[in-house]
């Protein structure tokens, strides 16, 4: 338990510092994506060990402290910040938990900008105090700053008493106006919009910031009851009355489906606009509703912020480990801690090979930058010299295996090294949870830990026994952490993947060189295991995409009789040996071409548009390049929509996409 009071210990000092050095100092020295990462440990650790959890803890914290240099003010009504989720299952867990509630909610989208925090008081219409969220209760009166930002009326079209909250942000291209002059003065840039917002309000002379040309969107009314409104929307509309600025792209929403569709047009086209937005936040509209829900220590139970994927986030490499694939391959691997990527947590990532690790001048214990390669496969960047400390260890590349201990060897003109023992253990456990992966044959509850224990046991010692574990019933409920319930769910995921399609088989089954995609030319070009286990090389090396080492490695795997009464046993097992997608038609307009989409489709989902490029022999890519064939717009369709037009790449609309396709059909 010691190590965990140090722990909670060691990641209070660590966010208190980031606090301070991102709300008082205006400079931050870790990124988002690392503090949210703290945050989420810190705030686990305290709900599972409450007794070490201090009353000055920084999830207790809502923002910054308050600068000495500015007159504190007492908030009176709490500036509350908002729960963060990162990914969509995150958005509809939200809904959920308030149509739990016996609510049935429409929701207002907002873009969440990303600039500093304000409450503005009026009395008779007139502005009285600017202030800072501060720490949520306390914040700095920056009124003098605040009236040089044209948005900010000083004088509202009524006279009413009130008060309203927004954020005050600088634009992007103000931001660069602003750091050209920095520049030429011999000064510093500013690092982004959000610092330069916030330094800009902290500016004791006025003068200064009425030169940074700030501007503010205004989004909260703390007490709407007080002017008979009713939903969230009707209080935006009466700020706007009253001359506030409010956010045009403000969308009342019916549900939860509309509020993803929100997220991903704006996705896609938020670098297009004028300020920098950093995610969505999204209210329950009615404002009975939001009473009813109330709030958490922290949080409004009735709003959330859905904070985009960070698309490169910074993480420290704690060490790097070694596998051995199923071909005896042995790969040097991350061991990360835990950052969120692109929405999805990642600690590990593979570093390939000996050159790619020295190539990157990769050491343990530096700091280094993720990101998904393709939005799928975790990457590392580049490590982070400037933040080394001097503790880092140097990366040796082993001469045994790490499970079997045989000295590895090095095949000529490649980079890779492997272990040569076909009977080491960690090559039939690699292939093993191979099989049984999302990607492959999907056996949900079938893992690497899992499989790990059923191999040790001697429960499946090759892919067949994986069909036979209702056999060992029995003994599987006598094992520690499988439960009844728990197995047979296990089993049920067994036998659903008896029907799963052939290329999902042959991907399962190793076969070197043999990737998804290529597991799919195949199953979709021969339809049956049994015709692509009697297909000659020189048929195999003449499929697009082939090509003669794939053409080897297929036909020394299907000549192999280990191999082929593994394919035997599977057929007696009941295994689905057919390919059960679409058979592609070859056409002159979509074979062997690479297709963009781009904005929201409605006339097929993104996956239906996929598949139907690649039934018809073409590919799909995430990104714009002069290899793209075409691209094919919906709605909205953003950044690729506009460098499809740069490099002057054929467009296609969703309905001029569907006229091709009925045209090859008929």
């Amino acid at each position: 338990m010691d190590k965990v009071k140090k722990r909670i210990e060691e990641l209070s000092e660590i966010l208190n510092e980031a606090n301070y050095n991102y709300y008082v100092k205006d400079d931050p020295t870790i990124t988002d994506q690392e503090f949210d990462k703290y945050l989420r440990e810190l705030t686990e650790l305290e709900e599972k060990y409450p007794e070490y959890a201090s009353i000055d803890s920084p999830t207790k914290r809502i923002g910054g402290e308050v600068l000495d240099s500015f007159q504190k003010v007492t908030h009176e009504k709490p500036m509350m910040s908002l729960s963060d989720v990162f990914s969509e299952s995150e958005v509809v867990a939200f809904d959920e938990r308030i149509k739990k509630e016996a609510i049935i909610p429409e929701y207002v989208c907002e873009l969440k900008i990303d600039g500093l925090s304000v409450s503005l008081l009026y009395k008779e219409g007139v502005l009285v105090r600017a202030a800072t969220r501060g720490d949520g209760v306390v914040g700095e009166d920056i009124t003098h700053n605040a009236k040089t930002i044209k948005s900010i009326p000083l004088k509202l079209k009524e006279k009413v008493d009130i008060e309203v909250r927004g954020e005050i942000f600088m634009s992007k291209k103000m931001l660069i106006k602003v750091n050209e002059e920095r520049i030429k003065n011999g000064e510093k840039p500013l690092q982004n919009a959000r610092n330069a917002a916030a330094g800009s309000m902290r500016q004791l002379d006025s003068k200064i910031t009425a030169k940074r040309g700030l501007d503010t969107y205004i989004y909260h009314l703390p007490n709407p009851e007080d002017y008979g409104i009713k939903t969230h929307m009707e209080a935006l509309k009466f700020m706007e009355k009253l001359g506030f600025k409010v956010n045009p792209n403000n969308k009342l929403v019916n549900n939860i489906q509309e509020v993803l569709s929100f997220i991903l047009e704006k996705t896609e086209t938020r670098k297009t606009l004028p300020y920098d937005i950093d995610g969505i936040v999204i209210k329950v509209n009615n404002l009975t509703d939001q009473a009813n829900l109330g709030f958490t220590a922290k949080y409004p139970k009735w709003a959330t912020a859905y904070k985009f994927p960070a698309e490169e986030v910074l993480t420290k490499l704690q060490d790097i480990i070694f596998t051995v694939g199923r071909t005896g391959q042995i790969t040097p691997n991350a061991v990360l801690d835990p950052v969120i990527v692109m929405g999805s947590t990642v600690s590990r990532a593979t570093l390939h090979n000996e050159d790619y690790v020295k190539e990157k001048e990769l050491k343990i214990g530096d700091i280094v930058s993720i990101r998904k390669a393709g939005d799928v496969i975790p990457e590392v960047v580049e490590v982070k010299k400037e933040r080394r400390t001097g503790q880092e260890k140097e990366f040796i590349m082993i001469k045994n295996c790490p499970i079997c201990e045989t000295m590895l060897i090095k095949k000529k003109e490649q980079v890779d090294y492997y272990c040569p023992n076909e009977h080491c253990p960690s090559r039939k456990v690699e292939g093993l949870i191979h099989f049984a992966s999302r990607d492959a044959m999907n056996i949900e509850g079938l893992g690497e830990k899992v499989m790990e224990d059923f191999f040790n046991f001697n429960f499946i010692t090759e892919i067949p026994d994986i069909y036979l574990l209702q056999s060992h019933r029995e003994d599987l409920t006598r094992l520690e952490g499988y439960g009844d319930k728990s197995i047979t769910k296990l089993l049920e995921a067994i036998e659903k993947s008896k029907e799963i399609s052939l290329e999902k088989l042959l991907f399962g089954l190793g076969i070197s060189h043999v990737g998804s995609k290529t597991a799919k030319i195949l199953a979709s070009y021969y339809h049956d295991i049994d015709n692509l286990m009697e297909a000659t090389y020189e048929e195999l090396n003449t499929i697009p995409d082939i090509g003669d080492t794939i053409a080897k490695s297929v036909k020394e795997y299907f000549n192999n009789s280990k191999n082929q009464e593994i394919i035997k046993k599977l057929k007696e097992y009941g295994l689905n040996m057919s390919y059960l997608g679409k058979k592609i038609i070859q056409n002159e307009f979509f074979t062997g071409k690479t297709f963009v989409l781009t904005g929201s489709l409605t006339l097929y989902t993104r996956e239906e548009g996929k598949e139907l490029i690649e039934s018809l022999g073409g590919k799909t890519a995430d990104s714009v390049s002069k290899k793209t064939a075409a691209v094919i717009v919906g709605e909205n369709p953003g950044k690729k929509y506009e460098k499809a037009k740069e490099l002057n790449i054929p467009i296609l609309t969703e309905q001029e996409f569907k006229e091709k396709i009925d045209s090859l059909n008929n």
